[in-house]
């Protein structure tokens, strides 16, 4: 299990400390500083099963000054987002957990942590 996260965000903070309530093996990712490739963001995308603005921050300062919220939502600009996402690592919604079993889950809430240890 690996999970993606930002020391300075609460929930990524809360999902360690659940993680670690529960025993659970894991390995810590600091994604701002180990930024994803596009090949790695695609790969949580699929185990996510979520498309890239699923995902994104639209709210942050970066997406506001490239104009996010704009953006055509579908397969053509699929490559465009992920490009994004990675060239822009602050973008990514957090924390993202990586199952057990090859499946992923955003971990901002209590369940969703849960959920992942369950796989």
């Amino acid at each position: 299990m690996e999970i993606w996260i930002n020391p300075a965000c609460s929930k990524c903070r809360s999902a360690i400390s659940l993680l670690d309530a529960e025993g659970a093996d894991y390995t810590v990712r600091r994604y701002l500083e180990d930024v994803p490739t596009e090949d790695e963001i695609r790969d949580a995308l699929d185990r996510l099963g979520l498309e890239p603005w699923d995902i994104t921050r639209t709210q942050e300062a970066d997406a506001k000054e490239l104009g996010l919220k704009e953006w055509p939502r579908d397969d053509s600009s699929r490559a465009r987002w992920i490009k994004a996402l990675a060239e822009h690592p602050k973008l990514i919604q957090r924390p993202i957990i990586t199952a057990d079993d090859g499946t992923a889950v955003v971990g901002r809430t209590d369940e969703a942590v849960r959920d992942a240890l369950s796989r």
